[in-house]
C-alpha cells in the first residue's frame, strides 16, 4: 500500500492529511496560527510560523495516520494565493510575509492600472483590473515605502513556492497560484514581460513556472530531518487553494459549481477554455488540471463568522473549553432559532474589502437597519445571510459568461454548518451537497495531483470523480426564494450606495 500527503496552506491554519490509494484518509491534523495585523489594511505572519505550523500538521498527521513516513510515496500541497515571500540571496526572508489579504498598496495599484490600462490587464493577466492584494501590488509598495527589503530581494515566492523551497531545495511554482501575481500570462502561461519591467524586477528573481502536479524532487536530508519526513518521498507541485478544493470535491467538468466558505468565500465553475469576461467584472483562473480554466470569484466569507465568534461569543467558547459543544455548533442552532430574513437585518460582511464581481478594496462590513428588536442570533444569521447574498452575486456573473452552474458542490468549514448550507439552498434554488471528502477536500485535490504525478494514479480527472462521493443534500425550500431575491436587490442596492462612502473614510 502507498500514501500520499496533502497538506493545505490555509489563510488561518495549515492542515496535513494522509490518503491510502483508494482515497480513504489514514489520518489529519490541524495547526492554526494568528495572523499579525501592525497597521489597518496591513495583515503579515512571520515566517516561521508557517513552517512551525507546517511541521507540526505533518508530524502530526503522520502520527494520528499510524503509517510509517517511508511508505509516503509523494506528498503536494494546496495554497492559498497572494501570500508574498521577499528572500535575500541565502533563501531567508527579509521581512514578515505579506497575506493575500493585505490591502495596504491600494495606490500601487491605481497606479499600475493607469500605465496598462485595465483592458491590457485584463486580456493579459485573465485578472479583471489591480487590486492591493496582487503581489505585483505589493512588490511595488515594497519598492516604494521598503526600498531597502527590494534591493536586497533575491527571490519573491508565494507560500507554495516557499514550501517548495524548504523541501527539495528548488525554486518552483505553477500556473494557478500564479494567476493572480499579475505577472503572469494567462494566453503564454508565462511571466508577462511589461509588468516584470514595470515593477522592477527581473525573471530570475521569480520560480521556473510547471503544471500543477509536476514532480519536483525528493525531500532533501535536511527537509526530511526538519520536518519529520522521508527522503524517499517526491514532492509535486499542487495548486491554487480553490483548484485543489474543486479537484477534491470532483469539481472537474463544467455544470458544477463548488464554493469554499473559510476564511475567504470562494468560487469555481470550470471551463475548457479561458473565460474573458466582456463586462470586467469576473476573472479567468488556470485550473488545476493542465489545459483546463476556471471562472473563479473570491471574497470575504467565513473570516466574518470567526470574527462575529471571537468578538462576541466567549460564553459560547469557554462553554466549549470547558468540554461542551463547538461555539461554531452554538451559533449554528441559534442562526436556526432567528427566521430568514432576519427581522429586516441587511449585512455586507466584507471585512476586509470585497472582491469580484463586486470587488472593491476600500469595501467594509455593515449592519444595517438594527432596531432593538435584534438580538446577537439575529447578527448571526445576518452574517450567514450576508455572505450568501456574495454566493448569489458569483453564480449570477457566471451564468452571465454562459457558464452553466447545476449544482452546489461546498467546502471548507461553512459546509460543516448546516443552517448556512440550507440558506445558501434556499436562497439559490440550488441543491446544495456537501461530500464525504468535504472536509480535506483541499488535502485530497493536492494529494490527487502528487498521487498522479508519482504515477499512483492514472488521471486527475478520473481519481477525483472516482474519489468523490455526496454525503450531505440540501434542498432547496422554493418559499423562502422571493424573500432572498429581494435581500439580493438589497445587497446590490447597499453595495453602490455605500462604495462612495467607503472611499470617503478611507481617505481621510
Amino acid at each position: 500500500m502507498k500514501y500520499v500527503m496533502g497538506v493545505d496552506v490555509g489563510t488561518t491554519a495549515i492542515k496535513a492529511a494522509l490518503f491510502a490509494e483508494d482515497g480513504s484518509i489514514k489520518g489529519s491534523y490541524t495547526c492554526e496560527y494568528k495572523l499579525q495585523t501592525p497597521a489597518s489594511g496591513w495583515v503579515e505572519l512571520d515566517a516561521q510560523a508557517y513552517i512551525d505550523a507546517f511541521k507540526r500538521a505533518v508530524t502530526k498527521a503522520i502520527e494520528v495516520s499510524g503509517v510509517s513516513r517511508a511508505e509516503i510515496a509523494s506528498l503536494g500541497i494546496s495554497a492559498q494565493g497572494e501570500t508574498l515571500f521577499c528572500l535575500d540571496g541565502n533563501d531567508q526572508p527579509l521581512r514578515p510575509a505579506i497575506v493575500w489579504m493585505d490591502n495596504r498598496a491600494n495606490k500601487e495599484a491605481d497606479w499600475i492600472e493607469e500605465q496598462l490600462g485595465r483592458r491590457t490587464i485584463h486580456s493579459t493577466t485573465g485578472q479583471v483590473g489591480m487590486s492591493a492584494i496582487w503581489p505585483a501590488s505589493k512588490i511595488l509598495w515594497l519598492r516604494n515605502n521598503e526600498p531597502e527589503t527590494f534591493a536586497k530581494t533575491a527571490k519573491f515566492l508565494l507560500i507554495e513556492d516557499f514550501f517548495i523551497l524548504l523541501l527539495t531545495g528548488q525554486y518552483a511554482s505553477e500556473d494557478s497560484l500564479l494567476c493572480s501575481t499579475m505577472y503572469w500570462d494567462i494566453n503564454t502561461r508565462g511571466y508577462w514581460p511589461d509588468m516584470l519591467r514595470l515593477l522592477g524586477i527581473q525573471e530570475a528573481q521569480l520560480p521556473q513556472i510547471h503544471h500543477p502536479g509536476t514532480p519536483i524532487g525528493n525531500v532533501t536530508p535536511e527537509a526530511a530531518s526538519e520536518f519529520g519526513l522521508s527522503t524517499d518521498t517526491l514532492i509535486c507541485l499542487g495548486a491554487l487553494d480553490q483548484a485543489c478544493g474543486a479537484v477534491g470535491v470532483g469539481n472537474v467538468k463544467p455544470g458544477i459549481f463548488s464554493e469554499s466558505t473559510g476564511a475567504a468565500l470562494a468560487s469555481v465553475a470550470m471551463a475548457t477554455e479561458p473565460v474573458i469576461d466582456p463586462a470586467g467584472e469576473i476573472p479567468c483562473f488556470a485550473s488545476g488540471i493542465p489545459g483546463m480554466y476556471m471562472v473563479h470569484s473570491y471574497s470575504t466569507g467565513g473570516m466574518a463568522i470567526r470574527w462575529y465568534r471571537d468578538t462576541f461569543c466567549a460564553g459560547e467558547l469557554a462553554s466549549e473549553h470547558a468540554g461542551g459543544i463547538n461555539a461554531y455548533q452554538a451559533i449554528d442552532a441559534a442562526v436556526e432559532s432567528i427566521p430568514p430574513g432576519a427581522d429586516g437585518l441587511r449585512v455586507l460582511p466584507h471585512l476586509q474589502g470585497s472582491g469580484p464581481p463586486d470587488t472593491d478594496d476600500e469595501a467594509k462590513g455593515v449592519f444595517l437597519n438594527v432596531t432593538l428588536a435584534h438580538s446577537k442570533s439575529h447578527f448571526a444569521r445576518g452574517i450567514m445571510e450576508g455572505v450568501t447574498m456574495v454566493l448569489l452575486r458569483m453564480i449570477e456573473s457566471t451564468r452571465i459568461l454562459g457558464v452553466d452552474v447545476k449544482e452546489i458542490r461546498s467546502l471548507s468549514g461553512g459546509a460543516k454548518s448546516r443552517a448556512w448550507c440550507q440558506i445558501k439552498a434556499n436562497a439559490s434554488g440550488l441543491p446544495v451537497h456537501t461530500m464525504k471528502t468535504t472536509e480535506a477536500a483541499a488535502c485530497l485535490g493536492a494529494a490527487i495531483l502528487a498521487g498522479v504525478g508519482a504515477g499512483i494514479w492514472r488521471s486527475v480527472e478520473e481519481t477525483a470523480m472516482r474519489l468523490a462521493e455526496y454525503d450531505l443534500e440540501y434542498s432547496p425550500d422554493t418559499s423562502h426564494r422571493a424573500l432572498y431575491e429581494r435581500m439580493l436587490s438589497d445587497y446590490k442596492l447597499l453595495m453602490t450606495e455605500a462604495s462612495p462612502l467607503f472611499r470617503k473614510l478611507a481617505a481621510a
